[in-house]
C-alpha cells in the first residue's frame, strides 16, 4: 500500500473512531479502562460491610482478630490489542471485512484508552506473532499502531492463536487489559487461555460474518478455504449441503465459546453486518457492574 493512501486510511479511521468514542463515553462506559486495576496499599481492622474475600488470613491468624487488605486504583493501566491477521480475517460480505472491522475496533479502544491517559500496545498474530509494539501513550503512538495494523500482512496464511497467548504471557509482566480480536477459526487449548486470564483481564472479541454460518441458495459455486487455499465446487441449491455447512460452523463456534468459558475469558460476538458500538456499550456496562460478558 502506498504511503499516501495508507496515511489517508489512518486519518479516516481516526476521524470515525473519535466520533464513536464520544458515543461510547456518553454511554457511561469509561470505567472499562478506569478502576479495573488495583494494587495493595495496607491492611486495616475489619469493619462490618467489608468484603470477606478481602480478609488477610495470615494477619488475622497472627493478631487474633480480622484484618482486611486495602487496595487502591492503579494510576496507570495498560491496554493490549491483540489482532488476528490470518487470511480468514479478509473475509466479509456485510459491508466491511473482518480485518477492516478489527482496525476500527482497535481505533475505538485505543482512543478510549488514550482519553484516560492509559498506555496502549499491539500484537499482530497469525500462525506466529508477526509484530509487537510495546505499550506507550499519546496520539502519535496510537496512529503508529493503526498504521502498522493496516499495513502489515501475515507471513503465512494460517491461525495458531495459542502461540500469541504464550507470547503475551511471557511479555506482559504487569496486569493488562487484553482485547483479543479474531474470528477464532482455530482450535483453542484451554490451558493457554486459563493462564492468560489469571494474569490479565482478557476480553475475546469474536468477529463474525453472516456467510460464516449461512450459505445462500445460488446454485453451484466455487468455495475457497482462505487459510489452506483448498477449493471445492459446492451446490448451494442443495438444502442438505447448506445444513451441513451451518452445523459445522455452529460446532466450531460452540467449541471456541466453551473453551473460553472454561478459561474464564469473557466472550463477545460482533458481526460485520450490524453496528458493534451498542454491543460494546452493553458489554462494558455489564463488566462495570461485575457481571462478566454482556
Amino acid at each position: 500500500m502506498a504511503t499516501g493512501e495508507l496515511l489517508k486510511k489512518v486519518r479516516r479511521l481516526e476521524i470515525r473512531s473519535r466520533r464513536l468514542v464520544a458515543d461510547l463515553f456518553a454511554g457511561g462506559s469509561a470505567s472499562v479502562f478506569k478502576g479495573r486495576g488495583v494494587e495493595f496499599e495496607e491492611v486495616r481492622p475489619y469493619v462490618p460491610g467489608d468484603e470477606i474475600r478481602d480478609l488477610d488470613w495470615n494477619v488475622t491468624a497472627r493478631l487474633g482478630e480480622p484484618y482486611v487488605k486495602r487496595f487502591v486504583e492503579e494510576r496507570e493501566l495498560t491496554v493490549l490489542l491483540v489482532v488476528d491477521l490470518s487470511r480468514s480475517m479478509r473475509f466479509g460480505t456485510g459491508g466491511q471485512d473482518k480485518r477492516e472491522m478489527a482496525a476500527e475496533l482497535c481505533a475505538v479502544l485505543g482512543f478510549s484508552a488514550m482519553r484516560n491517559n492509559d498506555r496502549v500496545g499491539l500484537v499482530l498474530c497469525g500462525e506466529k506473532v508477526e509484530h509487537f509494539v510495546p505499550p506507550s501513550r499519546g496520539r502519535t503512538h496510537l496512529l503508529r499502531l493503526l498504521r502498522d495494523l493496516l499495513e502489515r500482512e501475515p507471513s503465512s496464511p494460517g491461525t495458531r492463536l495459542g502461540e500469541a497467548a504464550k507470547f503475551v504471557n511471557r511479555t506482559m509482566r504487569r496486569h493488562t487489559l487484553v482485547f483479543w480480536i479474531s474470528d477464532f477459526e482455530d482450535v483453542l487449548d484451554v490451558k493457554d487461555w486459563r493462564v492468560l486470564s489469571r494474569r490479565h483481564e482478557v476480553t475475546a472479541l469474536a468477529l463474525r460474518d453472516p456467510r460464516d454460518e449461512h450459505l445462500p441458495d445460488v446454485g453451484w459455486v466455487m468455495l475457497e478455504d482462505l487459510e489452506s487455499g483448498q477449493r471445492r465446487l459446492v451446490d448451494t441449491g442443495d438444502a442438505k449441503v447448506r445444513q451441513r455447512y451451518q452445523a459445522a460452523a455452529r460446532e466450531r463456534r460452540r467449541q471456541v465459546e466453551a473453551t473460553l468459558k472454561l478459561a474464564q475469558c469473557p466472550f463477545l460476538e460482533l458481526r460485520t453486518d450490524r453496528p458493534y458500538l451498542p454491543m460494546l456499550m452493553r458489554h462494558f456496562q455489564a463488566r462495570r457492574r461485575g457481571r462478566g460478558a454482556a
